[in-house]
């Protein structure tokens, strides 16, 4: 590119420096001085600039990022091969060179004013399967294909953009949506549309020397009624849910009461089942102990005395002799044994 640069530079100052010496000479003859050799110096420049103008028409020189088409006066029009990038070199006045950008570029078709390359709403209009009116908004990233630089310029010339990549990817977008239902294309079969447009897309910028990168699909947006619509079901959703939350919650607390009278009624059983049993318990004992009882009394009849005595309350205060004592005696004036 310097080398370009510099032959471009050289090119210009050499038919200053023709004209320069051109008036030198003109102005000397006036004089009544003239230059010897004048005519040969005035040749030599002349000569000098002509082979560096004829260069620097000759050098092209083509950036990384670039590729570029030869038009020429030859047969067909065009070189079969594109220059690639570094210092190349054409017949010059007979050929040009039509370069093209093979990096990366973005196409967006955007509902949004501003955004796309369109100014104003430049979304895709689409009708999906049930007749639902949508509108798409979506980008394209691709690059001209570096080997088919030549074929997209016979074809569309610098209107690749326009006639193919915008024109190709608004009709595969309308042809996409149309295959699937309006909730299909905003949810459950989003991804699989997006994959469908991306694919005819692909095979279409192939057949036409531009790669696909990527297809984005920005947002999706739906006639006023029918989002009113999508609103109010979700609203209806949203409450249904809630309710069911609701009776959910119902349900838990009526298992928790449940739970809970359940476990007093078994503690209630078993409480009482402990009773029962504290009470056959007891019953044996006594029983038992009548037993004992009754055999000690019938071995010995004073043990029915003993025990009629110890079942005397404590504040009693007088004592009982048999009925053959004359006497009823307070207690405390027995003395002690």
């Amino acid at each position: 590119m310097a080398l370009v640069t510099l032959l471009r530079v050289l090119a210009g100052f050499s038919w200053l420096a023709v004209l320069a010496i051109l008036a030198v000479v003109v102005l000397r003859q006036a004089r009544g001085r003239p230059m010897r050799g004048a005519g040969g110096m005035i040749i030599a420049v002349i000569v000098f600039a002509l082979l560096i103008n004829i260069a620097s028409a000759a050098a092209v020189f083509i950036p990384p990022e670039e590729r570029g088409v030869v038009v020429t006066i030859r047969e067909n029009g065009v070189r079969d091969e594109a220059l690639q990038p570094g210092l190349n070199w054409i017949i010059p006045y007979a050929e040009n060179v039509v370069t093209y950008s093979i990096a990366r570029e973005t196409y967006t078709m955007s509902i949004a004013q501003e955004e796309g390359q369109v100014r104003g709403d430049d979304s895709v209009e689409a009708r999906t399967s049930d007749g639902q009116v949508v509108r798409v908004d979506a980008s394209v990233i691709f690059s001209v294909d570096p080997d088919a630089v030549v074929d997209v310029h016979i074809r569309w010339q610098d209107r690749y953009i326009d006639g193919l990549v915008r024109a190709l990817s608004r009709g595969v977008i309308r042809d996409a949506v149309a295959q699937f239902g309006v909730e299909e294309v905003y949810s459950s079969r989003r991804l699989d549309m997006t994959n469908l447009i991306r694919e005819e897309l692909a095979v279409g910028f192939e057949e036409n020397g531009i790669i696909l990168i990527d297809f984005v699909l920005r947002n999706i947006a739906f006639s006023d009624e029918y989002a009113a619509s999508v609103e109010q079901k979700q609203i209806a959703e949203q409450l249904a849910q809630q309710a069911a939350f609701v009776v959910e919650q119902r349900r838990q607390e009526a298992e928790q009461a449940r739970q809970i009278a359940q476990g007093e009624a078994d503690a209630a059983v078993i409480a009482a089942q402990g009773a029962a049993e504290a009470r056959i318990i007891e019953a044996e004992a006594e029983a038992q102990a009548l037993a004992l009882l009754g055999e000690a009394i019938s071995t010995n009849p004073d043990v029915l005395t003993l025990e009629y005595i110890q079942k005397l309350a404590p504040n009693i205060s007088v004592i009982l002799l048999p009925s053959d004592a004359p006497f009823i005696l307070p207690g405390n004036i027995i003395p002690p044994q």
